[in-house]
């Protein structure tokens, strides 16, 4: 089973302070970097966040955000530090003569650390519930990715077995192209046999022959298809596998171009180039 680092997920449960929300937002990376937004209340649990996603997700550019939105009650049972209040405002009297345009701005007043007076909250019974939520949302985003996978999965497989049917056209067409070649290497030689040795003749035509040989490159194809469909039913994040992978195939697709003598495995070798380029841009968002 293969997954995709494509994916979003979200969910939210109600605390003591509010509605708190999460948000997974992840794409194709080399490693797995996160990138976590939470409030100030969440603020300490950063690193049990990171370590639950760590334990879930393998690869990918992961951004996590946690959102804590107050509901009516939490807002309704909000104080003012009258103390601090009456001191302030003594002071904005001491000093008016002295600044007769000083204003005062309400919402930075309420700003000033201390003035709003918060209810005591179980911190703990918020990080639990923040935890919970994180699990909930990491549980969906390894779904999703997992229903994403099965499509990139299906989309590899159609890929593999195209290059399958060329490997085995080419294995067909290798007969009728030594033959001709070798008639084509005796035509030529044809003009040298006179007065030249017969055996150093054969050598060279041998030799010629085997240059052009591509059944070690057919052979190394077919490794490579039993590999990758091998890769694609492991349950580990096999990613960077089909991704050195697809080095190879093209390895053996850039060689069979290179010794191709014959119109027809030219162009097998484009479409193979063409298939593997094709898997390649998918495996790079597989984790």
């Amino acid at each position: 089973m293969i997954r995709s680092m494509t994916a979003y997920a979200s969910a939210e449960i109600q605390t003591p302070l509010g509605l708190l929300s999460c948000e997974l937002r992840s794409v194709n990376h080399r490693y797995l970097e996160l990138s976590p937004r939470l409030p100030e209340e969440l603020r300490a649990l950063e690193s049990q966040l990171r370590e639950k996603v760590a334990a879930k997700l393998t690869r990918g550019k992961v951004d996590l955000g946690m959102r804590l939105r107050s509901n009516g009650s939490a807002a309704a049972a909000l104080e003012l530090n009258e103390t601090l209040l009456a001191q302030l405002e003594h002071a904005a009297a001491r000093l008016s003569g002295r600044f007769p345009n000083m204003q005062t701005d309400f919402v930075g007043l309420l700003g000033i650390d201390g003035v709003l007076l918060r209810p005591e909250v179980d911190q703990g019974e918020l990080h639990a519930a923040a935890l919970a939520l994180l699990d909930t949302a990491l549980d969906d985003m390894v779904a999703t990715r997992a229903r994403e996978g099965e499509r990139l999965a299906g989309f590899i497989g159609e890929r593999l077995d195209g290059i399958a049917a060329v490997v085995a056209q080419v294995r067909q067409w290798l007969p009728e192209i030594r033959a001709a070649l070798r008639l084509k290497l005796e035509t030529k030689l044809a003009d040298f046999r006179q007065g030249t040795d017969q055996t150093r003749l054969e050598q060279e035509l041998v030799l010629q022959l085997s240059r052009i040989d591509v059944d070690e490159e057919l052979d190394r194809l077919s490794a490579h298809l039993a590999e990758a469909r091998r890769i694609l039913k492991l349950a580990d994040a096999n990613g960077r596998r089909l991704d050195f992978l697809m080095q190879e195939f093209n390895r053996e697709a850039n060689t069979l171009g290179s010794k191709s003598v014959d119109q027809r495995t030219t162009q097998a070798a484009v479409e193979l180039k063409v298939l593997i380029e094709q898997m390649r841009e998918q495996v790079q968002n597989i984790e």
